[in-house]
């Protein structure tokens, strides 16, 4: 007679129902009490489980955040991708504007700022940063700009990563410099500033 190992078929439900609890939790936390009074204790008391079961999947306060943004995203149906209208200024346009709609958004502002900071001063987090977010973002656009360039819309000679930096590096320095209002308007000025470039036009 042989038995059978019995396993909850509820484990692996509950844990991930425990992740996203987790998680929920440090992003909503974050933006009440700051980053600064943001603890894994508080976490775990907000998520309802144990502190151990936090150490268990995370290093850090900050990897819990960082997992909290990558959370967001989970869930979109297809593929992401930039889109592609044929028509890359108002693309450009239109992409930018959702980038200053989510950074003008109370709710996140907090987090990403808490986030910003932690990436400055924690290796192993901005290395999972590049990794997990930035790297793959940065190809999205850049995927985006090649076709334009295959369209004749952008120069064949074209360093694509430059090209990226110029059109969101401004809106995320103004964003975390606080250095003027980040508006629609400032966004669509990006745009066509970066495709017609700074020279005077003949």
């Amino acid at each position: 007679m042989t038995t059978q190992r019995r396993t909850s078929p509820n484990a692996s439900r509950r844990s991930d129902a425990s992740r996203r609890a987790i998680l929920a939790a440090a992003f909503d936390l974050v933006g009440e009490v700051g980053y600064a009074k943001l603890s894994i204790e508080g976490i775990a008391a907000r998520a309802g489980v144990g502190k151990q079961t936090i150490y268990r999947w995370w290093p850090s306060k900050g990897a819990v955040l960082f997992d909290a943004f990558l959370m967001l995203g989970e869930g979109a149906d297809g593929e992401a991708a930039l889109p592609d209208t044929g028509d890359l200024e108002s693309d450009l346009k239109a992409v930018l504007r959702a980038t200053v709609a989510e950074l003008n958004d109370p709710r996140y502002d907090e987090p990403m700022r808490a986030l910003s900071t932690e990436i400055a001063h924690d290796p192993e987090l901005a290395a999972a940063y590049l990794e997990r977010l930035d790297r793959p973002m940065r190809e999205l656009k850049k995927h985006r700009l090649r076709a334009a360039q295959r369209a004749g819309h952008l120069a064949e000679d074209l360093d694509l990563d430059v090209a990226v930096d110029m059109l969101w590096g401004p809106l995320l320095n103004r964003w975390l410099q606080r250095t003027g209002p980040l508006t629609p308007e400032y966004a669509d000025n990006v745009v066509e500033t970066a495709l017609n470039g700074l020279r005077p036009r003949r």
